[in-house]
């Protein structure tokens, strides 16, 4: 993962996991192979209009909006906190502006415990969080901005609502990006027949959950062709056998998200059955199983 070295490959997705603090009372952080945290804008973010989630078949259907505390909100009354855990800290960046992502990282940059940054460029549920993912000069433009102003990993998360995704990871290469993260949740609305109303207070939002697990796994699958930095692989993951799928699929890393809600010990649930299923077949190295399914 750029100059990351993880314990294991097996993390959270961000917004499903808060800022950690959630969880700690459930399990002990350090066991995770990174911490990724809730999105960072330069100020705080009320989020969208209530109602935000809704339950669908195999899925999650959510307009959150990316309510979070804001830059220096997080460095007063979040990182603090997440100094005594040990698994590097991915802080996920989002903003209205190449000006505002820069702001972010540069703010956060100085700050130690700060491992490295995944810049969000594909959330369908606010207004403005497809403008710089979903054209290659949008993700060459702030890819490398974002470079010049750190030396930390950058993890550009991609959209999967475009019609070429690993052409939008090969930007991202081409621009200093040091992993692609794939993919954030599917556009989406839900309708209220009685009503006659979308029932999301902000009418679309994104999909998530078990439901968009073959969709996340193309894209990843197409990365591994396309790319040569690691991609981490999310969307769908709630068992063992799903991660590896998508090591197979060409992911050196995996993310947890929507599980997290349904069983708070999935991630580490997921670890506990990888290690088992490698140990009985005598793999040793998790890059023994990276994109084996591609011959």
């Amino acid at each position: 993962m750029g100059s990351l070295t993880l314990a294991n490959p097996v993390m959270p997705a961000s917004g499903t996991f808060g800022y950690g603090e959630e969880f700690a009372g459930l399990f002990d952080l350090n066991r995770l192979g990174a911490l990724v945290s809730k999105a960072v804008s330069t100020l705080p973010r009320h989020g969208n209009p209530p109602p935000r989630l809704v339950e669908l078949k195999s899925a999650l259907l959510n307009s959150i909006g990316l309510q979070n505390v804001g830059t220096q909100g997080f460095i007063e009354k979040k990182l603090p906190f997440l100094h005594d855990y040990s698994p590097p800290l991915i802080v996920n960046v989002v903003g209205d502006s190449v000006e505002e992502y820069r702001e972010v990282v540069e703010a956060l940059d100085p700050h130690e415990r700060v491992s490295g940054f995944e810049i969000n460029l594909s959330c369908p549920n606010v207004k403005k969080g497809l403008e710089y993912g979903t054209t290659c000069a949008g993700v060459e433009r702030i890819t490398s901005a974002l470079r010049a102003g750190t030396r930390k990993p950058l993890w550009i998360k991609l959209s999967p609502n475009v019609s070429n995704p690993a052409e939008l990871g090969k930007a991202a290469e081409g621009a200093g990006a040091d992993a692609i993260v794939a993919i954030n949740t599917l556009g989406g609305m839900v309708i209220d027949i009685e009503k006659r109303r979308p029932v999301l207070g902000a009418r679309f939002g994104g999909v998530s959950g078990p439901a968009i697990k073959a969709v996340a796994m193309k894209v990843v699958w197409q990365l591994h062709e396309a790319v040569a930095v690691p991609i981490i692989g999310v969307g769908g993951i709630t068992r063992t056998e799903d991660a590896i799928e998508f090591l197979m699929a060409g992911a050196t890393a995996v993310q947890v998200g929507t599980a997290n809600f349904v069983n708070p010990l999935t991630m580490i649930e997921v670890i506990e059955g990888m290690r088992e299923w490698m140990g009985e077949r005598g793999i040793k190295k998790i890059r023994e199983i990276v994109g084996a399914a591609h011959g």
